[in-house]
Order: C-alpha cells, then structure tokens, then sequence
C-alpha cells in the first residue's frame, strides 16, 4: 500500500497512476511492496527530522526512513515541495518531472541502490530516467 500525506497546502491529483507507477518500480526492481508512506512538507518541517534524526543542519529535498525487511518493502519518505521547486528551477526542469524524480529516488534506495559514489550516483540517475520515462 502506498500512502500520501500531505503537511503542506501542496496536493498530488494523480495519486493512483502515481501509487500504480511505483509499485511497479518494485515490482520491476525484484521486491514487493508492504507499504510506503509519502508525506509531502515544507523545508521547515523536513530541516526538523534532518536535524533530529540524521544531525545534519542543512536543508535537503527527501529523506527516507527504510524498514524494509529482506524483498518486502517498507519505509517513510518525507519530501520538501518547497526543495523539490528550487531545484527544478535550478536544473531547469518541469516541477513535476523533478518530484518524479525524488519520488522513484527513494524507493531505489529501498531496492538497495545507493549514491555515495561517482559511479553509485550514475546508475542511480539512469534508474531514475528509465523509469521516469515509463511514467511520461
């Protein structure tokens, strides 16, 4: 199951075809899904858990909590709207195709990909693009 909440005045219309894409992310990736909980916010809000559970002062667009147990599924992902729209200007791409973005980012790194490295960080990119492009 994949929740949406929302601490923020921002709304996805599209939920279904989203929570159908990204199931089928993990589907494609060898894994099942148990359940998923997005929660959409404001930098204020994720700035708080960074500091709080990574000790990290520093504004970021997505953090994921991951309880995923062997190939079942299972985790948090808090996503900054506000972060998401700066670096979709930054980038000079479409607001929705840069929250595609850190959407599948986070259920990659479920899947066990990771972006610490020059060469993590490439394949994690070209995961992103290929199924952000099955999404188009």
């Amino acid at each position: 199951m994949i929740n949406f909440n929302y601490e923020t005045d921002f709304n996805i219309e599209n939920e279904d075809e989203l929570a159908t894409w990204i199931t089928g992310v993990i589907s494609n990736e060898g894994y099942k899904l148990e359940e998923i909980n997005y929660v959409f916010c404001d930098d204020e809000y994720l700035h708080k858990l960074n500091l709080e559970f990574l000790d990290h002062d520093t504004l970021t667009d997505i953090i994921s909590f991951d309880y995923t147990v062997g190939k079942l599924i299972q985790g948090d992902i808090f996503i900054s709207v506000e972060r998401v729209e700066d670096n979709a200007k930054d980038f000079k791409v479409d607001f929705y195709k840069e929250l595609q973005r850190v959407i599948v980012h986070g259920v990659l790194h479920y899947c066990g990909y990771k972006d610490k490295s020059e060469t993590e960080a490439a394949l994690m990119r070209e995961k992103e693009d290929f199924y952000i492009n099955q999404l188009a």
